[in-house]
This record gives structure tokens, C-alpha cells and sequence, in this order.
């Protein structure tokens, strides 16, 4: 749909007490302007939507599934501008309106190199235009990646970088449990032999603390540039309380309930996997999700590495968790977008807000059920045209 002014005619509303009956939508230049019945403008286009449901789109905070577009199989890499056009198209069709793609810049050669996150981030930057899905750029910052710092500061102080994490995935040379996961993992990622992999990790232990200083400032620009920071598996209560110290919004998969609520008492909002839920538990033996919300230490749902399991994930916690669909919504549409900065414009169906939308034919929580995404007012994704 071009046109910028659209009326969709006979909507059903989610608010507290449940579903509305039939009810209409202005839109005007990519904004909800008017909710009620029988809304009439002389320029509109008129679209009747049948009954069908209508939900706040998607705000996603942390995915990283764009990675596999990239590299689909273990030694394979795709042409960017292919790659993300086949993530930009599965975003719409699952419902997300919002994207923040989550870029490691780690201290590992190859595809979570910072060479690899500045020919992303210029990709990115010129096909953004061209997207479906509203695109935004969420840096995971490895905090012992140390060089090239001032380039980093650059990229945020320009406007480049939109969400910012500190990670320290490096595992303590006293932990073998950590070591041998991140071994596993690494292996798939990187062409080296054992020995050099383990003499390459003992080398980046000296960068701890010069990495500690450098993540400090970075968290201090943030804040004055007004991006969002989030921590990022924070285990230990020392962890927590270093997190909220350096201002941070978001906390991003704690790994202990007390650590959640330890984040929550801090201001910062906790951040889990969408997959944890649907699937019934970690991958990685964290947290369950469906525990974690059932003991309210849960704010935000993301698609972490599968997409479609966040547009399911507040349908699964009104069957497992007994919420109802208005609130477990929120996980995935009003708590990113306020947690972000977002909330003024972004996470609900109300005058004043942007009209990012999805229309729904069933409400059963199958990403089959998606007629249609808007975004901005437009329609980006349909299974069929609404006359």
C-alpha cells in the first residue's frame, strides 16, 4: 500500500478486558491518528479487514539469526546485500517490525571480527533504505577486544550504533566448563588448531583489565549520546551490581533468578530468549523462561538466533504461564520499545504511535496465522490483499 492516508475498517482491539468488537483505524503519514468506528476521511483508502485481530508489531532487541543467511553452512559465505534481503523478508513474515541486528564485535578472526562488523555495518547502512522491516544497528562489544577503541567511540558519537552491549565471552582460565563450551563453539566458527586456539585465549587474558577500563567509557559515551546499554550474562551478584553501575537499561540473559531480580531492582530491564520458551529450556543449561516468568523476572522476550519462535513465544506463556495474551504482548511490542527509547512512538495500538502493526486471521500463535505486517503505515508482508 502507497497511498499515506488508509482507514482499515473492522478490526478487533486487544486491551485489557480482552478483544474489541469491530472497530476501525486511521492512518496518516505512517501514524495511527484515530481508533473508533465509522471513521470517515475524504482522501482514505478504505480496506476492510474481515474480523480479523490486530497486535503492536514486533520490537526484537537481540537477534542474530542473519548470521546464517550470511553463512548457511560451516565454510560458506553469501553476498551481503543476498543475505539480508532473504533476513529482511523473514522478519515481516514473522510479525517483526523492529529490528536491531546484533553484530558481535569480538576479539576472534573471521566472522566476529571487527572487520567483519564494519563491512556489515556499511552494508547495512546503504540497504536499510530499501528494507521492509525498520532496521537498527545493536553492537555486542567484546570487552577484551581492545583494539581499534577510538573507532568504536566514533561509530557511536556519528549516530551509527543504536544499542550497545559489553560481553565478556572469554572464559577464565580456572573455569574448564567454560572453556570447553566456548572451545566447542569457536571451533565451528574458526580455522584453527587446538593448541593455537588455546595459546590465543591465554594471550587475550592480559587485555582484561585495559578491556574493563575502555568498557567504562564506552558506557559513559552511551549514555551521553542517549543509546541504550544493556549487560550481558551477568552471573554473579558482583556482576549485577558492576552492570548497574555503569547505567545499564537492559540485562541480557542473566544466568540465576537472583541475578534477574537483582537487575530489576536495579532499574534495568531483563532481557531472555524467546526460543528458551518455546523450545522448554535453555540450550545452554541457563535459566528456564517459563520459570523465570512465572517468578516475574522477566520484561522483554527476544528472537536471540530463531525468528519465528518470538512472534509464538507470549501465545506459549498464556498457555504454560497462565498470562493473558495483553500482558505476555508486552514481552515483545511495549517493554523493548520503552527499554530502547522507543516507548513514545513504538509498542502499541494508540493515536500518536507509529503504524507498525500485524494483522492476524487466527489467534492460535502460529506464524501462519500472519495475514499482513505494516510498517509505518504501509503493507510490507501479505498472504493475501485485503480489498
Amino acid at each position: 500500500m502507497n497511498k499515506q492516508t488508509v482507514v482499515i475498517e473492522s478490526i478487533k482491539i486487544l486491551s485489557e478486558q480482552g478483544w474489541s468488537q469491530p472497530t476501525s483505524l486511521l492512518i496518516e503519514n505512517g501514524k495511527i491518528t484515530e481508533v473508533g468506528e465509522g471513521i470517515q476521511h475524504p482522501n482514505a483508502q478504505h480496506i476492510d479487514a474481515q474480523g480479523q485481530y490486530i497486535l503492536p508489531g514486533i520490537i526484537d532487541l537481540h537477534g542474530d539469526a542473519f548470521e546464517r543467511h550470511i553463512a548457511p553452512r560451516a565454510g560458506t559465505h553469501f553476498p551481503l546485500e543476498l543475505a539480508l534481503a532473504a533476513n529482511d523478508a523473514s522478519l515481516v513474515a514473522s510479525g517483526i517490525t523492529t529490528f536491531y541486528y546484533s553484530i558481535t564485535d569480538g576479539f576472534e578472526p573471521g566472522p566476529r571480527s571487527r572487520d567483519t562488523v564494519r563491512e556489515l555495518l556499511l552494508a547495512l547502512e546503504k540497504l536499510m533504505p530499501r528494507f521492509s522491516c525498520q532496521a537498527r544497528i545493536h553492537i555486542r562489544h567484546e570487552k577484551v577486544n581492545v583494539e581499534k577503541h577510538d573507532e568504536l567511540v566514533d561509530w557511536i558519537l556519528s549516530g551509527r550504533i543504536h544499542l550497545l552491549s559489553l560481553n565478556d565471552h572469554l572464559p577464565p582460565l580456572n573455569n574448564e566448563r567454560k572453556i570447553q563450551r566456548y572451545l566447542a563453539g569457536m571451533r565451528r566458527r574458526v580455522s584453527m588448531s587446538v593448541e593455537d586456539i588455546n595459546q590465543f585465549l591465554l594471550n587475550l587474558q592480559q587485555h582484561r583489565e585495559l578491556g574493563e577500563q575502555q568498557a567504562t567509557a564506552l558506557a559513559e559515551i552511551a549514555a551521553q549520546q542517549g543509546i541504550s546499554l544493556a549487560s550481558h550474562d551477568d552471573e554473579t551478584l558482583e556482576e549485577v551490581s558492576r552492570s548497574i553501575s555503569l547505567g545499564v537499561s537492559i540485562a541480557e540473559f542473566p544466568m540465576s533468578e537472583a541475578a534477574a531480580r537483582q537487575c530489576q531492582k536495579g532499574g534495568a530491564a531483563v532481557l531472555m530468549g524467546s526460543p528458551n520458551l518455546v523450545r522448554g529450556g535453555s540450550h545452554v543449561g541457563a535459566i528456564s523462561v517459563k520459570e523465570a516468568i512465572e517468578h516475574g523476572v522477566v520484561d522483554i522476550l527476544c528472537s536471540d538466533y530463531h525468528y519465528p519462535s518470538l512472534f509464538s513465544a507470549p501465545f506459549t506463556a498464556v498457555n504454560t504461564n497462565n498470562l493473558s495474551l495483553f500482558d505476555a504482548w508486552k514481552f515483545v511490542s511495549e517493554n523493548p520499545a520503552k527499554a530502547a527509547g522507543l516507548g513514545a512512538s513504538k509498542g502499541k495500538i494508540e493515536m500518536g504511535y507509529d503504524a507498525d502493526f500485524i494483522l492476524l486471521s487466527e489467534i492460535d500463535g502460529s506464524p501462519l496465522s500472519i495475514s499482513s505486517t505494516w510498517v509505518k503505515g504501509k503493507q510490507v508482508f501479505a498472504k493475501s490483499r485485503l480489498a
